[in-house]
């Protein structure tokens, strides 16, 4: 093990693409990833770091919001929200 980063920040939008999906697939994610802008919008308004686990329902809006991590991680709670959201959406377009 080396100490580090594994891949370095990317400096534009289409790095962050492509780090993104060497990601995604490296950790075989079966579901769609949401790319940041390079001004990490995103990650600032929803307190990313250290980690924190974000379901985002169908509708767009929050659905699980979870703790600070690595200790305020409840997978459990996640795959709730998760079997919760994909129930209420059964019978539904998801298009």
């Amino acid at each position: 093990m080396t100490n580090g980063p594994l891949l370095e920040d990317p400096i534009s939008v289409l790095e962050r693409g492509g780090v993104a999906q060497q990601c995604t697939a490296d950790l075989n994610l079966p579901m769609p990833a949401i790319l940041d802008r390079m001004d990490d919008a995103v990650s600032k308004a929803y307190q990313g770091h250290p980690d924190r686990l974000y379901l985002v329902g169908k509708n767009g809006k929050i659905s699980y919001a979870g703790a600070r991590g690595p200790f305020g991680f409840d997978p459990e709670g996640w795959s709730e929200a998760i079997e919760k959201e994909v129930r209420a959406q059964k019978g539904k377009h998801w298009f």
